[in-house]
């Protein structure tokens, strides 16, 4: 190998390095996002869900529930 060829190894190598580094970095961003989103979706189900068992549990609720049983 020659001067040159070893040259041009180490900056392809370094280019290659930098581009890695540069999506490591924007591929963290993107997930912090998702998580983020996801973490809000969570959160809006669990009210869901919350409001779906007061109206469960609501008394008028059963007995509406047991007179459509009649």
């Amino acid at each position: 190998m020659g001067p040159f060829e070893i040259a041009a190894i180490a900056i392809i190598g370094g280019i290659a390095l930098s581009a890695y580094k540069v999506h490591n970095s924007n591929k963290d961003k993107a997930d912090s996002v998702q998580l983020d989103e996801i973490k809000a979706e969570q959160e809006r189900l669990k009210q869901r869900v919350a409001t779906l068992e007061s109206i469960v549990t609501d008394k008028s609720y059963q007995l509406k529930d047991q007179i459509n049983r009649l």
